[in-house]
């Protein structure tokens, strides 16, 4: 466990309220009128019958009997929501927001470890070829009619393996070539997803599939994700030190004991497997992974022992709120419509208002968001590069 500073242990605690209040209010928000409070009760509940269905099957495993409902009968909230209104939380809304946590968590991460492990702030999970291999993978499922998810999964993960391996020179991955093994792959795997879009009969899928969303997700996602997510988070957190070093060069970080093409290939294998479990759930979304490590690299500083933890919170807390607006846009602006007499871009307005009840993919939100940031990031490195 990493001894924070004063500062940054203040800022990872009010990342993680927000992230529980942003978890719960955006939970709330939806077509059927559902206060926050009765939602923070219902998963609270919900939360509480687990504890005692897991307590009662850990002492049935050893043969005895426990009624574990006392125990929490004095904790318990007094039941004021309807069957209907705790299907739609539990159900609907908290699996997709789950879903949205634990994909904005693995984007972030991954992000931060491949910007701090290419020393360059304009890296993202997607460098390598990442995205190309998880949109091959999609075309593939829907075009063969194979379980998307998973297909997508293996074709992301294989193709870190392949680029990996392409670029390595004598034993050692020197960067340049990683990059420019990425960008060769990357066009390759392009090629062939738009092969299968030119046959598919699925092309509306795959290219809603490819904009990203969360209109899929379920427990199940839910819980499989978690696992690998949580799992690449701890040991991405591990190698916080070693990035730290090699920020200072890779013969000086070697000098101090760290085995650098090690650290490197063990980096790879964990982003590009959380990065690959993500995609195989929401398809592309971009940007999550280049702006938040920047974003949280200004207020907290270089430090990848706060950054990491840092970048982690607030790429889920992003995405949870992108998520939100991507779903509840088009009956906003149907809302406008209805009691404003809008001349200014109303065929537009009218368009997005006519797609009440649909999502918009959070993959445009991220872009609209990121674009601009990017163009900033630029800017700025322009700048510092020519001054």
């Amino acid at each position: 466990m990493p001894k924070y500073s004063g500062s940054i242990r203040n800022v990872l605690i009010a990342l993680a309220v927000i992230l529980l209040v942003v978890v719960v209010s955006n939970t709330a928000i939806g077509t059927t009128n559902i206060s926050p409070v009765l939602t923070a009760k219902i998963i609270y509940m919900s939360l509480l019958e687990w504890l005692q269905g897991t307590i009662s099957w850990m002492f049935s495993l050893i043969g005895t009997s426990f009624d574990a409902s006392s125990m929490f009968s004095s904790i318990s909230p007094e039941r004021t929501w309807t069957d209907g209104q705790e299907k739609i939380i539990m159900g609907i809304r908290l699996p997709r927001v789950l879903l949205a946590v634990f994909v904005g968590a693995a984007l972030a991460t991954a992000g931060c470890s491949m910007q701090g492990l290419l020393k360059n702030p304009l890296a993202d999970p997607y460098i390598i070829g990442m995205s190309s291999g998880a949109a091959l993978g999609a075309a593939i499922g829907f075009t063969l009619l194979l379980p998307t998810q998973l297909v997508s999964f293996i074709v992301a993960t294989i193709t870190i393996f392949v680029v990996y391996n392409i670029s390595k020179v004598g034993g050692k991955v020197p960067v340049d070539t990683l990059l420019l093994a990425g960008v060769a792959i990357s066009f390759f795997l392009s090629a062939l997803t738009s092969f299968f879009l030119f046959f598919s009969e699925s092309l509306h899928q795959i290219i809603y599939w490819m904009m990203g969303g969360f209109w899929n997700a379920s427990w199940d996602k839910v819980k499989i994700t978690m696992i690998i997510v949580l799992a690449g988070i701890a040991l991405s957190q591990r190698h916080a030190w070693s990035l730290n070093t090699m920020l200072l060069g890779e013969e000086q970080a070697q000098s101090l004991g760290v085995n650098v093409e090690s650290v490197k290939k063990q980096i790879l294998i964990i982003s590009a497997l959380i990065t690959a479990a993500a995609v195989s759930v929401s398809g592309i979304i971009g940007f999550v992974g280049l702006i938040i490590p920047h974003i949280m690299r200004n207020i907290i500083g270089p430090d990848h022992r706060g950054l990491l933890p840092a970048s982690t919170l607030t790429g889920a807390i992003f995405l949870v709120l992108s998520d939100t607006f991507a779903r509840t846009f088009p009956t906003k602006v149907q809302t406008i419509l209805e009691s404003n007499d809008i001349m200014l871009f109303q065929v537009i307005l009218e368009r997005v208002g006519s797609l009440q009840g649909v999502d918009l993919p959070v993959g445009i939100v991220t872009a609209l968001f990121g674009a601009p940031f990017f163009v900033y990031l630029l800017r700025k490195r322009r700048k510092s590069l020519y001054a």
